[in-house]
């Protein structure tokens, strides 16, 4: 299972996000002990103010090389589970995501 599905709008991505880390950067997939599977990131941003938030979505759009503005929160704003979808061409953002080239921003 991966941690994102190709939609009609591009793709949905489902995050687990650290904040406070000591850098920007995506660290894989990771599998939760319910079954589903996630792409866990950290962002060096704290939790306030949506600051983690804009961290996520400036890492997400310099790894996929899409516009920050093709990348938004759609769940979990404050929470560290959060979904995000990125618009555009669902399919080559998902064969970009399954060969693992954003994990290595």
């Amino acid at each position: 299972m991966t941690p994102w599905r190709v939609t009609a709008d591009g793709v949905t991505l489902h995050l687990r996000v650290t904040p406070n880390a000591g850098a920007d950067r995506i660290e894989g997939v990771e599998q939760r002990g319910d079954g589903s599977s996630v792409l866990r990131l950290r962002v060096a941003a704290v939790p306030d103010k949506g600051r983690a938030n804009a961290a996520v979505i400036a890492l997400l759009s310099r790894t996929l090389e899409v516009p920050k503005s093709a990348v938004s929160v759609i769940s979990g704003e404050t929470a560290r589970l959060k979904t995000v979808a990125v618009a555009g061409d669902g399919v080559a953002l998902a064969a970009r995501l399954a060969a693992g080239n954003p994990l290595k921003p």
